[in-house]
C-alpha cells in the first residue's frame, strides 16, 4: 500500500510540475502588476481553452498530492 501511494505521489508531483510550467504568466512587467488585479476582479480571465484545462489539471494534481501526502504520513 505504501509503495502504491508513493507511486501515485510521484505521478501527481510530475503532473503538477508539468502543468504549472506549461501555463503562461499572468502579467507582463510592471504595468501588468498594477492593472492585473482589476482583470481578476472584473472577470476578464479566460474561462475556456488551453489555460482553463491546465488550471483544472493543476488543481486536481495539487489536491491529489496533498491527499496522498497526508495518507502517507498517517500510514507511518
Amino acid at each position: 500500500m505504501k509503495i502504491f501511494l508513493m507511486i501515485i505521489l510521484t505521478i501527481a508531483s510530475l503532473v503538477l510540475i508539468g502543468s504549472i510550467l506549461m501555463q503562461s504568466g499572468n502579467s507582463a512587467g510592471l504595468s501588468g502588476s498594477i492593472g492585473g488585479g482589476a482583470e481578476q476582479i472584473f472577470g476578464k480571465k479566460k474561462s475556456k481553452g488551453y489555460e482553463a484545462v491546465l488550471n483544472k489539471i493543476s488543481t486536481v494534481a495539487a489536491v491529489t498530492f496533498i491527499a496522498v501526502s497526508l495518507a502517507l504520513v498517517t500510514i507511518e
